[in-house]
């Protein structure tokens, strides 16, 4: 027998081995089943924790509606990047791969992975705690450092934020160190009509009164009607009447807009009027009048 039928004749009974093909059943219906599993638990850990963000909107203290699709998504991959990497070591040990030993490995690589990037274990962490204790969420309008801008991205280590003129700027979480966030409660919008000193103040105060109950059933964005506060100040040629209304978040520029164009319109149908800059001329009583020169008469010869 020639070294080609030996090979031949042991590869035909490595095929035919019984134990062979019942291992390779055994550990194809085992790696089925794990994943089956990990399927079924990474679905129903992730309904738990929607149901937990369900029964969490019926409490007396709520979280915005972005912060909670915020914190799910990040809920939803950490489930599932979990749940998987252990599904992954149990496929491992099924082939026969030394885990505890890989992961023996892995620690020892991991500690002297974080020794040399602090930085970037400093910006997952503080990525981690941003998310999970709610600070900021995707859309809310913030102000970090010397940026200020809507939040476009939360990751585990950078946060991009996107100026009203387009800019994106990304911080490292790490540098986040304090943060003004104006999308948690509502704004107060300002607003201050001048009047002429010629006209009638409580006149105009009466008119606007009148007005401002009005404005909320055309502007959605006022959560309550505006309301007159009084004199506000004296200038040397107006007289400063101020309104205040209490407004969506970040919606205040808008509505003060809204209250300045409505004020306007008011006054004007009302003949009531706003100063504006004036040019007086005095003359004096009694000033001389310079004596006019006679012409002299030429004889045409």
């Amino acid at each position: 027998m020639n070294t080609m039928e030996k090979t031949m004749s042991r590869l035909f009974a490595f095929l035919i081995d019984e134990k062979l093909w019942l291992q390779i059943g055994k550990g194809t219906l085992k790696i089925v089943l794990i994943l089956l599993i990990c399927a079924i638990a990474v679905k129903v850990l992730k309904i738990a924790v929607h149901n937990m963000f369900k029964v969490r909107q019926k409490a007396p203290i709520r979280i915005s509606e972005r912060r909670e699709a915020t914190l799910v998504r990040l809920l939803d991959n950490v489930i599932t990047y979990v749940l998987y990497f252990i599904a992954l070591l149990m496929i491992l040990d099924t082939f026969g791969v030394p885990v505890k030993a890989l992961l023996a490995g892995a620690g020892v690589v991991g500690l002297a992975v974080g020794f040399g990037a602090q930085s970037l274990v400093k910006d997952i962490i503080t990525g981690f705690f941003i998310i999970f204790e709610d600070q900021f969420a995707v859309g809310d309008y913030v102000r970090i450092g010397n940026f200020e801008g809507y939040v476009e991205t939360i990751g585990l280590r950078v946060t991009k934020i996107k100026s009203w003129t387009g800019e994106v700027h990304i911080l490292p979480n790490g540098s986040i160190t304090q943060v003004t966030n104006y999308s948690l409660h509502n704004s107060l919008a300002v607003v201050d009509v001048s009047i002429a000193y010629e006209e009638d103040i409580e006149e105009a105060e009466k008119a606007i009164r009148e007005l401002l109950p009005q404005l909320p059933a055309k502007y959605e964005d006022m959560v309550a009607p505006p309301e007159l506060l009084g004199v506000q100040n004296l200038a040397s040629s107006e007289v400063v009447l101020r309104i205040t209304c209490e407004t969506k978040p970040m919606r205040h520029l808008a509505v003060a807009r809204a209250i300045r164009k409505e004020v306007k319109l008011l006054l004007d149908e009302r003949g009531i009027e706003t100063p504006y800059p004036r040019l007086v001329l005095h003359r004096r009583d009694g000033q001389e009048q310079p004596e006019a020169k006679p012409q002299r008469e030429q004889s045409l010869s």
